[in-house]
């Protein structure tokens, strides 16, 4: 990364990314780096996450991801794990982010801005997944689950390929998000 910024959006685009799906951004992230896409070099302590194995791994856990997340039940379950997993896939991603730095440094930035990021899109996407649970009886999880995976690559694509564009993206995420809860407000009240 050419600088403290864009190192900075990339992380937070991959780290709000990770909130709504643990593997998926690892996994292109890992791609981006491994076919030397949109000028991501992953060095040092991440330049594993271009491997080939790594890249095997991050493929079948996204698959994996993927596919439990359209079974209701599991899918509540999965959010569960994603509770934990998801800040830390977004520390990582961040942390990668700031490759070029000392391992010890990007590893704090990568705490800084990843973990936080990961986890409040992760309880958005909790709370998104218990209203649909509670207002179709879970008919229109896999439905929710299509659209979480939509955002999470165009938020990851986004990251890679242009991140000076991430906190726009963001400030819409947040502002679509911010309609919607008044919107199911105004209906429950």
């Amino acid at each position: 990364m050419e600088t403290w910024l864009i190192a900075g959006l990339l992380g937070l685009g991959l780290a709000a990314a990770t909130g709504l799906k643990t593997f998926l951004p690892l996994l292109m992230l890992s791609a981006a780096a491994r076919f030397q896409l949109f000028g991501i070099e992953l060095s040092g302590a991440f330049a594993w996450l271009s491997s080939d194995a790594a890249l095997i791994a991050l493929a079948m856990a996204a698959l994996a991801e993927f596919l439990a997340d359209k079974i209701p039940v599991v899918d509540h379950a999965l959010s569960a794990f994603g509770t934990v997993a998801r800040p830390a896939a977004g520390a990582l991603a961040a942390a990668a982010a700031f490759s070029g730095l000392d391992p010890a440094m990007a590893a704090i930035l990568g705490l800084i801005v990843g973990a936080p990021t990961a986890l409040a899109f992760n309880t958005a996407q909790t709370g998104a997944r218990l209203t649909s649970t509670a207002t179709t009886g879970g008919l229109a999880n896999p439905a929710v689950s299509f659209a979480e995976d939509l955002l999470a690559f165009v938020t990851a694509g986004l990251a890679l390929a242009a991140p000076l564009l991430i906190p726009l993206v963001l400030a819409l995420m947040l502002f679509a998000a911010w309609s919607l809860l008044r919107r199911l407000t105004r209906r429950a009240g």
